[in-house]
């Protein structure tokens, strides 16, 4: 199995969160295996949690179905690269390997702002590859926020026509 075929199994739960109106990002981890171990998509909205990124639902689920914390011999695919916290995750459960799709220029902290998972003082460094489906992962993303934009446009001449 291919990093492409499983960063399409993220698109898959990156396309449920979009269906859920949730900002569109998937994660699954697989392990050596090629099995997909646990999945997630944002739920920030439906939980109303802060802490429900796809990254950190991923991981919380692996952990439960294996029984254990250590998420080694695990490959993490993200359809975008993981915040602060996602990447303070995935090296505080080992995780292996990383693969993520779109680089995020106002979040990433895997290479865009921040480095979290290469920084030398701490005590895990995951394998990072990053733009798998590049084009794929960012296009779910601009669609869900033009459409988000468009509404609220129309949200607002509607409300202005009420006056």
């Amino acid at each position: 199995m291919s990093d492409e075929t499983f960063m399409r199994e993220a698109l898959k739960e990156a396309q449920a969160a979009y269906d859920i109106g949730e900002v569109p990002i998937g994660a699954v981890l697989v392990n050596e295996a090629g099995e997909v171990v646990a999945r997630g998509h944002n739920l920030r909205e439906t939980a109303h949690d802060a802490t429900a990124h796809a990254e950190m639902i991923a991981i919380r689920a692996a952990c439960e179905k294996l029984g254990r914390w250590r998420l080694s011999g695990l490959t993490l695919y993200v359809t975008i690269e993981p915040c602060p916290m996602c990447a303070g995750a995935i090296v505080m459960s080992r995780v292996d390997r990383v693969v993520y799709g779109s680089t995020d220029a106002k979040a990433g902290a895997c290479e865009s702002l921040f480095n979290i998972p290469g920084h030398p003082a701490l005590n895990h460094a995951p394998e990072m590859t990053a733009g798998v489906l590049q084009e794929e992962c960012a296009a779910i993303m601009k669609r869900f926020f033009r459409e988000r934009r468009e509404k609220r446009k129309g949200d607002r001449e509607a409300a202005k026509e009420h006056i």
